[in-house]
């Protein structure tokens, strides 16, 4: 159904009048998210299903298909698409007047195929070509307002940088397909883990990950992803943050998860460090950066670090025998990727609804929107409470999952992994304190207090799509962060696929049914309100509990969202009618206040977000130095000196630690080899000497 509206409206689109064109696009879009929905939903809970396509000869049958892991991603989809689908012919209007909107709506629905059809993808062949178109079109997109040359850069790097991890991810699938003599990913994974040396394991698993670390802007390859997002469209830079990086991790859980699971540790460990690096240096940029896309986008590096966390933590317990505390990783981490593909495309389209209606970006130059943009400003709130993982929204519950699984590394008998545990749950808590940092400089400073320049003063409300869609976004927040425990219940079938076989009533007890809980257990519980809900909610309960796994079994963690959300609702309903009451009789006066003696303080004397978040930066500047300075000689007449000016560039710290170091040894190395070009016949034939020379005596060495 989905590919057969997704057709339909590459059909329409080029034939309906040119004013209806974003509006039947987003019609049809509408209904293959919710058809993605259905279908997901169907293969999760349901049964499993595949498609044999053809056969080609000596390699396997090219087939499509949907599993749990693909199914859970075709859903995390649909609930990102909706409410894009929603939010574009609003948004789109400011880009008629320059571009052609057939062309960017045939984009984005062979974007959306593209993505389907990688997640359907059964067999190695379909999935390299649905990869390769869906990098093209995500250029495509990134690249569509290519009047902006600042936006063509991006377009080029994010390409770049895309190819750049294919190849390498090609290391990794080549071993899986000579091994196995099968491009079908059932043979595969039924094959090639038997046939491995550890060598070739370690070959796979970091060309994997490093192959699509790139698409989901995992260290070290994440500094394209800043870039891209600016130009980017709003609603496309919804896809990109929530969808296009979850296809990073998807082809890593494929691989390391599913098709070649990882048996090592070590391999774990690697994924934990890497992920805990992500998360540092993207929180650390987030809380510094003043223009709202950017800082989003630096905040999604963030929290594709904590997913990365989780995996890593899920593959080494798997491969410790720990399956209980690889269970809790795995839900955490399926939990984080549906709570940031949710919370991180409401505030990608709040900063759409921003710049439509004010045409301002930076923080420093906004301000005082909430009474220009009531409704955008409150499900931005939530997205900033929902990021910053403050309950009762649905970031609390999976950072918390994440802790409370790096803490389980004490039944871990390994004192390095031990220690290397403990420093990612130091970095995870700093994460979440910077967090709550960078994104109360975002609401502060963008919707609170006066504004900051004319663009602010004028600013308006967007138009009844986009709120409708922000609207959805943010009431699935809130549901995600007061129904915790059912969302877990759903994720079991896919962590149990991969190997997470713990038991999920070891995480979420049964209260609302006794028969199948320790009577230790309802007698410490139940007067605490563990059975709340009982008598209209559905099974297991909404309470959170592990127990240890040592013969006295006492409780390790224990906590409950949705009654917490229910305490927190309650007292402020209490407080709100007590100050009703109170201020009832109470009279109100209006008087100018103080402003220093001034009568009318100027926009640009109050406080702005660069002020917000200086002593962070200059933190930052200590510890990662991102600026780097640069001489400039410039000649100003014939007859005149050359004049040097020093500046300082802003550097990604990554690019400056690793990639700036390569590009001048590549650049040193083709100097070199290009002094061999020099036309001297004779010399050359001596090359081809020496070469027949060392070919000969290797030849000899090896027989």
């Amino acid at each position: 159904m989905f590919l057969s509206v997704s057709v339909l409206a590459l059909v329409l689109i080029a034939v309906v009048p040119r004013n209806w064109v974003t509006h039947t696009s987003s019609t049809l879009q509408s209904l293959a998210a919710l058809s993605l929905l259905w279908s997901g939903v169907q293969s999760l809970f349901g049964q499993p299903w595949a498609l044999h396509l053809w056969r080609l000869s000596g390699w396997g049958q090219v087939v499509i298909g949907e599993g749990h892991l693909s199914a859970y991603f075709l859903i995390v989809t649909g609930l990102v698409l909706l409410p894009v689908a929603l939010y574009s012919p609003c948004y789109l209007q400011r880009l008629e007047r320059s571009y052609n909107m057939r062309i960017f709506a045939a984009i984005f629905h062979g974007l959306t195929m593209a993505i389907v059809l990688t997640y359907l993808a059964r067999d190695v062949i379909t999935f390299l070509i649905m990869w390769e178109i869906m990098s093209i079109a995500s250029y495509l997109a990134v690249n569509f307002e290519h009047l902006h040359d600042s936006h063509t850069r991006a377009g080029y790097i994010m390409l770049g940088a895309s190819e750049a991890g294919f190849l390498v991810a090609l290391g990794a699938w080549l071993p899986l397909v000579v091994v196995s003599h099968s491009i079908n990913f059932a043979i595969i994974s039924g094959t090639a883990s038997q046939h491995m040396s550890a060598i070739v394991g370690w070959t796979i698993m970091l060309c994997s990950f490093f192959g699509f670390g790139v698409k989901a802007g995992l260290f070290p390859s994440m500094s394209w992803l800043p870039r891209a997002h600016p130009a980017a469209p709003a609603n496309f830079s919804a896809m990109l943050s929530a969808i296009i990086l979850n296809l990073g991790i998807y082809g890593i859980v494929l691989i390391n998860g599913a098709l070649h699971p990882i048996t090592r540790p070590a391999e774990g460990l690697l994924v934990v460090v890497i992920g805990s690096l992500t998360a540092i240096i993207g929180i650390l940029y987030a809380s510094t950066e003043n223009h709202l896309k950017r800082m989003l986008a630096h905040s999604s590096i963030e929290n594709m670090g904590l997913i990365t966390i989780a995996l890593g933590s899920m593959f080494a317990f798997r491969a410790a025998h720990m399956p209980n505390a690889a269970f809790i990783a795995g839900i955490a981490a399926f939990y984080q990727i549906l709570n940031h593909s949710v919370y991180k495309t409401l505030l990608f389209l709040g900063a759409g609804a921003i710049d439509v209606g004010s045409g301002e970006l930076e923080m420093d130059r906004l301000g005082g929107l909430a009474k220009k943009m009531p409704w955008t400003s409150g499900v931005m709130l939530v997205g900033a409470m929902s990021i910053s993982a403050l309950p009762p929204f649905n970031g609390f519950v999976s950072e918390w999952l994440i802790i409370q699984a790096l803490l389980r590394s004490v039944e871990i008998s390994n004192s390095f992994e031990q220690v290397i545990f403990a420093l990612s749950g130091v970095i995870v808590a700093l994460t979440a304190g910077l967090a709550v940092t960078a994104f109360l400089k975002l609401f502060g400073m963008v919707f609170l207090g006066r504004g900051r320049s004319d663009a602010a003063d004028n600013a308006r409300e967007i138009g009844v799509g986009p709120k409708w869609a922000m609207g959805l976004l943010a009431a699935t927040c809130l549901i995600l962060g007061v129904t915790p425990t059912y969302v877990v219940s759903a994720l079991q079938p896919l962590v149990s696929s991969l190997g997470g076989n713990g038991d999920l009533s070891g995480l979420v007890p049964s209260f609302f049914n006794l028969q199948h809980l320790s009577a230790s257990l309802a007698e410490s519980f139940q007067p605490l309100g563990a059975e709340t809900g009982r008598s209209f909610l559905p099974s297991p309960g909404l309470v959170f509990l592990h127990q240890s796994n040592t013969p006295s079994a006492h409780v390790v963690f224990a906590s409950s969202p949705s009654y917490l959300a229910a305490f927190i609702a309650i007292t402020l309903g209490i407080v709100y009618l007590v100050m009703r009451f109170v201020k009832r009789r109470r009279v109100r006066t209006y008087n100018r206040p103080w402003q220093g003696g001034v009568h009318d303080v100027p926009a640009n004397a109050n406080y702005t977000a660069t002020g917000f978040s200086n002593p962070i930066v200059l933190v930052f500047r200590a510890v990662l130095r991102p600026e780097q300075p640069i001489e400039r000689e410039e000649m100003s007449a014939s007859n005149f000196h050359k004049a040097i000016r020093r500046e300082t560039r802003e550097s990604y710290v990554v690019d400056r630690l690793i990639f700036y170091p390569s590009n001048t040894a590549i650049e040193a190395i083709a100097s070199l080899l290009a002094k061999l070009h020099h036309g001297k016949i004779n010399m050359y034939m001596v090359y081809a000497f020496v070469t027949l020379m060392v070919v000969m005596i290797l030849s000899l060495w090896v027989v």
